[in-house]
C-alpha cells in the first residue's frame, strides 16, 4: 500500500513539474518581432540596458507614503517658537513659478521630533532640523536615500544655533527647493521610462531621430512640418481639461538663439502654424511679461528652460507651460520639447511637473548611441563650498 501511495505521489509531482515548465515556455509573440517597424515602436536594446543600470530598490523596504511634492518637516519643540520652522516652511511653500494662481511648490506638514513615529518615517520627503552647539561647529546639509522606505529622501540640516541655521536656510533656499524638486522629477522620469505612450515615442523617433517618453494619458497625436503635438483631453462638467506635449525643431545659428526675444518670436510662429484656436484667426501665443528663463545643464549639456503662460489670440483661454530647448550637434538644430496644460479652476503643479519630467527624457540623436545614457537629472549640490 505504501509503495502504491509513493508511486501516485511521484506521478503527481512529475505532472506538476511538466505543467510549470509548459507555462514558462515562450510563445512566438513573447519572443519579439522581426518587423523592421517594431524598432521605432520600442526603445533600443541599448536604451533598455541603460535602464537596468539604474539603482534597484530593495524588495525588503516598504513603499514610501504620501503624494509627490509633499514634505514632512521635523524639528524640536523650541524651533517651533523661535521662527526657525516658520522660515523653512515659508521657503518650501513659496509659489510655483509659471502658474497664474497662487500654488505652493510643496505641501508641507510640520511635527516635533517626539512625534516622528514609525508611520511618519515612511514619508517620501523629510527635512530634519538638528540644533546642537556641542555637536556642530557650523551649519551643514546632509541627506540619505531610502532609509525607512523607498523612494525616500531625508535631508538633515545641522547647525550650532537656531539663528545661524535660519540664516543658512535663507542663503540656500533655492538649493533646498531645487533638491526636492529634482528628487520628485527623477522619480517621475523613472516611471515614464518604464510606462510611456509608445505611439508618441514612435512619432518623435520618426520625425526627429529623438527619444521621448510621454505619459500614457496623452493618446492623441497631430503632426506638422518638424512638429509633433501629443495631447490627452477630458471633459468635467462640460469643461475641457487637457495635457499637451509638443516637440519641434529649427536651425541652430549661434548663442543669440537663446535670448528671450528669439524664444518668443520662434515659439509664437510655430504655435500660430500648428496650434489653432476654436475659430479662424485664433491661435496660441506666449503671454508677454510672464516668462522665467534659466540656463541649465541637462544630461551634461546646455539647455534653456523657460516657464510661463500662454493664451489664445482673441479668445478667453490660457494656461501654463514649461519648455526645454537643447542643441542637437549632429544636425545643427535646436530641439524644443514643451509641455502645456489647460486646467481651469484646478491645481496645476503636479500635472505641470509630470509634463516637465517627460521633457527631460528627450534623448538627442548623438545620445542614442550611448549605452550608458543617464535619464535622471543630476542632484543639486546642497553643501556649499567651504
Amino acid at each position: 500500500m505504501k509503495k502504491l501511495f509513493l508511486k501516485v505521489c511521484m506521478m503527481l509531482l512529475a505532472l506538476l513539474i511538466a505543467v510549470a515548465c509548459g507555462n514558462n515556455t515562450q510563445t512566438p509573440a513573447d519572443q519579439g518581432s522581426d518587423d523592421p517597424e517594431s524598432v521605432l515602436k520600442s526603445p533600443s536594446k541599448k536604451t533598455k540596458k541603460a535602464r537596468k543600470t539604474r539603482k534597484k530598490k530593495s524588495i525588503m523596504i516598504p513603499h514610501s507614503a504620501g503624494s509627490p511634492y509633499e514634505v514632512l518637516l521635523v524639528a524640536a519643540e523650541d524651533d517651533f517658537h523661535n521662527g526657525l520652522v516658520d522660515t523653512l516652511y515659508s521657503i518650501l511653500s513659496d509659489d510655483v513659478r509659471g502658474v497664474l494662481q497662487s500654488e505652493p511648490m510643496f505641501k508641507v506638514s510640520r511635527i516635533t521630533q517626539n512625534n516622528f513615529s514609525k508611520t511618519l518615517r515612511l514619508c517620501r520627503n523629510v527635512v530634519m532640523i538638528k540644533i546642537d552647539p556641542n555637536m556642530y561647529s557650523k551649519c551643514k546639509f546632509k541627506y540619505s536615500r531610502d532609509v525607512y522606505a523607498a523612494p525616500q529622501i531625508i535631508m538633515t540640516i545641522q547647525a550650532p544655533s537656531a539663528l545661524k541655521c535660519k540664516n543658512f536656510i535663507k542663503a540656500n533656499s533655492k538649493a533646498i527647493t531645487e533638491f526636492f524638486t529634482r528628487a520628485e522629477l527623477n522619480r517621475q522620469i523613472d516611471q515614464l521610462t518604464d510606462d510611456y505612450q509608445p505611439h508618441i515615442y514612435e512619432q518623435v523617433m520618426q520625425m526627429f531621430e529623438c527619444e521621448l517618453f510621454a505619459p500614457g494619458e496623452l493618446n492623441k497625436v497631430t503632426t506638422g512640418l518638424d512638429f509633433v503635438w501629443a495631447r490627452g483631453e477630458r471633459f468635467i462638467r462640460k469643461v475641457e481639461q487637457s495635457l499637451n506635449i509638443v516637440v519641434y525643431s529649427y536651425p541652430y545659428r549661434d548663442t543669440r538663439t537663446f535670448t528671450e526675444e528669439y524664444f518668443v518670436r520662434k515659439r509664437d510662429s510655430v504655435m500660430k502654424a500648428n496650434v489653432p484656436g476654436p475659430h479662424d484667426g485664433q491661435y496660441m501665443m506666449t503671454t508677454k511679461g510672464t516668462l522665467f528663463l534659466s540656463d541649465e545643464t541637462v544630461h551634461g549639456k546646455y539647455a534653456q528652460v523657460v516657464r510661463g503662460l500662454w493664451n489664445i489670440r482673441n479668445y478667453d483661454m490660457g494656461g501654463s507651460f514649461v519648455s526645454v530647448s537643447r542643441v542637437d550637434e549632429k544636425y545643427q538644430r535646436v530641439i524644443v520639447a514643451e509641455g502645456f496644460l489647460y486646467y481651469p479652476n484646478h491645481a496645476k503643479r503636479d500635472y505641470l511637473r509630470k509634463l516637465e519630467a517627460a521633457l527631460y527624457t528627450l534623448r538627442l540623436p548623438d545620445e542614442l548611441d550611448s549605452g550608458t545614457f543617464k535619464y535622471s537629472l543630476d542632484d543639486v549640490i546642497i553643501t556649499p563650498d567651504e
